[in-house]
């Protein structure tokens, strides 16, 4: 009992003294700050699952197929783009050339992936559970291949990794985790406009609402199916990079982040791209919001608990449509 006493005394005495002499004594930051700082991190964190899930629900829309192996696409990307700008065995290029090749090898990846391995189990008349199981197959395999290559090491790229912060009002960010913000809305609203304004953009939406009506109008089914295929690649691999630039790389990061992108798409509404992206913001500032409350280790639970109470009241998600079973 004494050593805890004498401990509670010595760290006493200098807040006494200091309130004695009339010196302020340092405080922490209030609630309201803590707050406003955990929205913006929540924001940041939202459009970043927001771009990695949009071609996640893209492809369940047009091919209703649940791809396990989506993840793993955020991890290529961001492994790829650090092999060339900060590996020692890589070229060594700036991160933005690196991101850009980054994003269409992603791309690439999806193409080749739909038509080496989906396209032909379509022609076969493969069902989608058996579909299902190849991605999660899938997954594992490219999973344990950039483990091979990369390694369990974490690290960062070469270029923005130590700034100092921006104030807003009482909380901050830093001109990298601003601009990757940024960037990631304005890529966000670029889908919406190749979605409604495009001719692509069109036949998407056709083949997510009725793919057989679609196909009937005249419309190539197989195109818009692999164009879907790169652009959820190119932006899964976009987001890896914007993740490992604000966290860390990870061999791993993808499945870990897998689980927020599979709550958002469904929050939002299956097959629907706006519905990713409004569910995916909810998830990611929930998830930062809870830790004002809760230990950190628990924010992805309470993520996925309002994910459950939202389906409760509409099973359909926020952007989803409402269908007949039955």
């Amino acid at each position: 009992m004494l050593v805890p006493a004498l401990a509670l005394v010595l760290v006493m005495v200098p807040a006494i003294s200091a309130r004695a002499q009339g010196e302020e004594v340092p405080r922490g930051p209030t609630f309201a700050a803590r707050a406003l700082q955990a929205l913006i991190d929540g924001i940041q964190f939202g459009v970043i699952i927001a771009i990695t899930s949009v071609g996640l629900s893209l492809i369940f829309g047009t091919i209703h197929l649940i791809n396990f192996a989506h993840g793993e696409f955020v991890t290529i990307g961001a492994t790829f783009a650090f092999f060339l700008n900060a590996s020692a065995a890589g070229p060594g290029w700036h991160l933005i050339p690196a991101a850009l090749a980054a994003v269409v090898f992603g791309a690439l990846l999806g193409g080749a992936v739909e038509r080496g391995i989906w396209r032909p189990l379509r022609a076969r008349g493969t069902g989608l559970i058996n579909m299902f199981i190849v991605t999660i197959g899938l997954s594992l395999l490219l999973r344990h291949v950039v483990l091979v290559l990369y390694g369990t090491r974490p690290a960062s790229y070469a270029q923005y990794d130590i700034q100092s912060t921006i104030g807003i009002g009482p909380a901050g960010i830093t001109p990298r985790d601003l601009t990757v913000t940024l960037l990631a809305v304005l890529v966000l609203l670029g889908i919406a406009a190749l979605l409604q304004k495009t001719r692509i953009g069109t036949a998407v939406r056709a083949v997510s609402a009725n793919r057989d009506l679609a196909e009937a109008s005249g419309i190539d089914v197989q195109r818009v199916v692999l164009f879907v295929w790169m652009l959820g690649g190119g932006l899964a691999a976009l987001g890896g990079v914007f993740f490992g630039l604000v966290e860390i790389v990870t061999w791993d990061m993808g499945f870990k982040l897998l689980l927020l992108m599979f709550a958002g798409v469904i929050l939002g509404g299956l097959g629907s791209a706006y519905g990713a992206m409004v569910g995916s913001l909810v998830i990611g500032v929930v998830a930062q919001m809870s830790t004002l409350w809760f230990p950190v280790d628990l924010q992805y639970a309470w993520a996925l608990l309002v994910l459950i109470v939202v389906l409760l009241v509409r099973p359909q998600g926020i952007l989803g449509r409402a269908e007949r079973v039955g």
